[in-house]
């Protein structure tokens, strides 16, 4: 195993302000926005995006005037992005806890439990695993390295808080007009079909009549959010997530309405065939692309193998109880102390112990699935952490990883008897916790390494992530639950298809309910894939479980990012402008994604408030629509996105 020691940015011998309380008040407080922003996203577009960038230059732009040091900067962000990891994991299994029927609706107490308690698991998880991924394995960390290089470039002064700031205020007033909470001046979709008219086909040698069906159209939505976020994954995976839209409504939504006859039988019209269309992808396409989506989970996890094996084996190397070596004993190499770290995860684990018995009510149940959650939870650690290091945190795999520890626990509730409600609640649970602490652990480790390259010191670091998770869980749970009151998680305007992939497993194993023959079918499509060497057939099955609507926004702001390429080449840019350029427009697009899926939650608490508090009911009635808004004028966002995404970044650059 090698040592490679990286150049602090600032060197370990200098004495300089760090974990301060205006540093910390400013991680937390946009850990909590951040990670409000990124659970809308997450259960609208079914992608979640690395918050490292914004949160980087939001840090320096508010710190600077305020002389804050470069090490404050790296805390705060530090602090801020473990929101949006948390979040991430939150967002992939506690709604299924609705969805199953587990809960009436999202319970506080119960998930700021889960997110509290896996989120510090993660942290202490990573504080174990620090010096073996960080700084002995020759990875590569692309975001972190990425992210550094932004934070030592705002040293001069040029931090890119106005493309941030500025996406963040065009896409908030564009929610503000286009949502159902808001003033709704803007239709953001548009849907119609094409009948086939009357069809003839033989079945057993027997000629039969059929209503023949349609073809299904949708616009792509006018959302500069979910444009940013095919911007910033680029295009090909943009492309792999709208080829899954197409194959499940361009194809198997016509072609289950073509071969059940019944179904359009009485459809006489574009409008009865438009409803038709989304019924069955709701209730047949979708099960179908949830067993496609297992067998990806598990075929991602296989092609890791090697790394993920790797990454297992490095960590337990490095788990060591002797005194700190002289290499350690500089700033930039102390961690918390291990046998405090060590202390921390028995406590936790003694937690998350109370926390499946209240779930499941067996002591038994209880006990299984707090050592399935100790165990796969360092375990998974370990391979988010290494993936990160890898591909980095945007590309972490977690609903794969959690996808296995939720069906271990199924298989262990069946096992010992627990087959009611209560054990797919324990089920969700171990999930829960494993995926908020797979979250955290990719996040932190992404943290860890650009605070490594800028010199910052590990266990201040450390502590601003463990204040991050709390505040973070003790408000976002409230953000969650109002969400589902105003757009209600899992309808076609907040899907959560992770969360329905969680729930639909933890159903179908532990309760006995699930549309066996849809989801198996599923399973033999997903081998399909696998067997034509098909990219990333979890992406596309992500794509046939999302609305068009949403995948087809995403492919043009991954159109956007080709054409933006294209014409950087085409310019003859050199690295450091390509660079420059390219993180413009990830800062833009993060401003984007940052803008309209906050001003969305603002509305939705402004919706639940309306009821309690006489001011919020005068300005809910002031907004009022007085009708469904105009998609010509919600053609305007495609030009307006296309020029700020692909001419703006690259404007300054024309004349060199």
């Amino acid at each position: 195993m090698s040592d490679r020691r990286d150049v602090p940015y600032v060197p370990a011998d200098t004495n300089m302000a760090e974990l301060t309380f205006k540093a910390v008040f400013l991680g937390v407080l946009m850990a909590i926005v951040l990670g409000a922003a990124n659970a809308y996203v997450g259960m609208k577009a079914g992608l979640t995006v690395a918050a490292a960038f914004p949160a980087a230059v939001v840090a320096m732009a508010v710190l600077r005037p305020f002389r804050g040091t470069i090490l404050e900067e790296n805390v705060a962000r530090t602090t801020a992005s473990v929101g949006e990891s948390l979040m991430a994991g939150a967002i992939f299994t506690i709604p299924a806890f609705v969805i199953t029927g587990a809960w009436d609706t999202l319970r506080y107490w119960e998930s700021t439990a889960i997110m509290l308690v896996g989120g510090v698991v993660g942290v202490l998880f990573v504080i174990v695993l620090r010096r073996t991924l960080v700084v002995e394995a020759d990875l590569p960390f692309p975001e972190s390295v990425a992210a550094a290089e932004i934070v030592k470039a705002g040293q001069g002064g040029q931090t890119g808080a106005k493309f941030v700031f500025g996406g963040i205020v065009l896409a908030a007033v564009w929610e503000l007009f286009k949502n159902s909470n808001g003033i709704m001046l803007i239709k953001e979709k548009t849907a119609g079909a094409i009948a086939f008219g009357q069809s003839s086909i033989s079945v057993l040698g027997e000629k039969m009549e059929y209503a023949g069906g349609g073809l299904y159209m949708q616009t792509p939505a006018a959302s500069p959010m979910l444009m940013g976020v095919g911007y910033i994954v680029g295009f090909r995976v943009a492309a792999i997530l709208f080829a899954g839209a197409v194959m499940g409504w361009l194809f198997l939504v016509p072609l289950a309405v073509f071969l059940n006859p019944g179904l359009s039988a009485g459809v006489d019209s574009a409008g009865g065939l438009v409803t038709l269309s989304e019924d069955v992808w709701f209730n047949q396409v979708r099960p179908l692309a949830v067993g496609t989506m297992i067998v990806a989970a598990f075929w991602t996890l296989w092609g890791l193998r090697g790394p993920l094996v790797s990454g297992i084996r490095k960590a337990l190397a490095d788990m060591k109880l002797g005194p700190v070596d002289e290499v350690r004993a500089d700033r930039t190499e102390v961690d918390l102390p291990l046998n405090w770290v060590l202390l921390g995860i028995g406590g936790m684990g003694v937690a998350t112990f109370f926390l499946y018995l209240y779930f499941t009510g067996s002591v038994l149940g209880a006990g299984i699935l707090t050592a399935v959650m100790l165990i796969l939870g360092f375990l998974f650690a370990a391979v988010a952490g290494y993936l990160v290091g890898l591909i980095g945190n945007s590309n972490n795999p977690i609903s794969g990883l959690t996808l296995t520890a939720l069906l271990v626990a199924a298989i262990l509730m069946v096992a010992i008897g627990l087959t009611d409600i209560s054990g797919v609640a324990g089920v969700l649970a171990v999930a829960g916790v494993v995926c908020c602490a797979a979250g955290v652990a990719g996040d932190m480790m992404q943290d860890l390494k650009v605070g490594h390259l800028l010199g910052g010191t590990p266990w201040r670091m450390e502590i601003g992530e463990i204040i991050g998770v709390i505040g973070a869980a003790v408000v976002l749970a409230i953000a969650l639950n109002v969400m589902h009151a105003a757009y209600t998680i899992g309808s076609a305007e907040l899907p959560a298809p992770q969360a329905g992939l969680m729930a639909l497993i933890a159903n179908g194993i532990v309760g006995g309910e699930m549309a066996w023959p849809l989801v198996i079918t599923g399973m033999f499509f997903a081998v399909g894939l696998i067997l034509v060497n098909a990219p990333a057939p979890m992406l596309i099955a992500v794509g046939m479980y999302l609305p068009f609507y949403s995948t087809a926004a995403i492919f043009v702001g991954g159109l956007i990012k080709a054409f933006f390429e294209w014409r950087q080449k085409k310019m003859g840019c050199s690295e450091g402008q390509r660079k420059e350029s390219e993180n413009k427009g990830i800062l833009l697009s993060s401003g984007f994604i940052a803008g309209e899926s906050l001003m969305a939650v603002t509305l939705a608490f402004l919706f639940l408030g309306q009821d309690f508090v006489p001011l919020l009911a005068r300005w809910k009635a002031a907004l009022t629509p007085a009708g469904d808004g105009s998609f010509v004028l919600g053609l305007l966002a495609y030009p307006v996105v296309i020029g700020l995404l692909a001419w703006l970044p690259l404007k300054n650059l024309r004349s060199e």
